[in-house]
């Protein structure tokens, strides 16, 4: 079955090619690679430009104004021809196994969306902590967003139009995993490590402010409750400090 993998590019040349390298590397090779060009300019393009005459699966799609990442992943879900989507950020890595352990677990169980633990990693790939997590349903996600985006595989057939990223500047994703748990959806858990997350100085860079607002922002838009999105804002800072803390036990 199809793979459709989903990558939205924007100001990231140093990274971009890992990325694509750790993708085609990978054991399961019935893949299509989607990237969004959210960078208006040559320089970007030249970039894209070089690594899609590395494999004939890379499509590239360019935009002609900043649009976001939530945006851009929209855009290319809406030209995904796989059965199944990942998601992976611009400068992510994924172990070579990770699609074939993926893909045939989803397969066996007939999960419509799975997600991993994940290797933090700093700018040099070296590894800084382990993150895990477990089975989510609609209750678990509301307290704590513990979903790496990178290590997601979701069946596109529930992806449906009221069930897209937000055009936030940052939770886009978490506004995503609440739509699709409302609908009844377990995130089901593999629990080996596929994924790397990295942490770079732009990951960091997102005001503490505009994460508080977007959160409760997202929260507002399912609660509609002033006092209970303020509430769930505060729980789920909390609950991310508490997530860091125990990410780096694990040193």
């Amino acid at each position: 079955m199809l793979v459709s993998i989903i990558i939205p590019y924007y100001k990231n040349q140093f990274y971009i090619k890992k990325t694509i390298s750790s993708i085609l590397k990978q054991t399961y090779q019935k893949f299509e690679i989607i990237i969004i060009n959210d960078e208006p300019g040559k320089f970007s393009k030249d970039i894209l430009s070089s690594l899609k005459k590395k494999d004939k699966r890379i499509k590239i799609i360019h935009k002609l104004k900043n649009i976001g990442a939530g945006r851009s992943r929209n855009k290319a879900i809406k030209f995904a021809k796989g059965t199944y989507i990942a998601f992976i950020d611009s400068d992510d890595l994924w172990k070579k196994n990770k699609l074939k352990i993926q893909i045939n677990i989803m397969k066996k169980f007939d999960y419509n969306i799975s997600h991993t633990a994940y290797y933090i990693i700093d700018q040099n790939d070296n590894k800084l902590a382990l993150r895990k997590s477990k089975n989510l349903n609609l209750k678990d996600l509301k307290n704590s967003c513990d979903v790496g985006l990178s290590t997601v595989v979701v069946k596109k057939k529930i992806l449906k139009k009221d069930r897209l990223f937000s055009n936030f500047k940052t939770k886009e994703d978490y506004f995503l995993w609440l739509k699709i748990a409302h609908n009844g959806e377990i995130f089901h858990y593999i629990k080996h490590p596929l994924s790397y997350w990295r942490k770079t100085h732009n990951s960091l860079s997102s005001s503490i402010v505009q994460k508080l607002i977007d959160s409760y922002r997202l929260y507002y838009h399912f609660e509609n409750n002033f006092i209970i999105s303020i509430y769930r804002t505060v729980i789920l800072s909390f609950n991310f400090l508490i997530k860091k803390k125990n990410d780096y036990r694990l040193l």
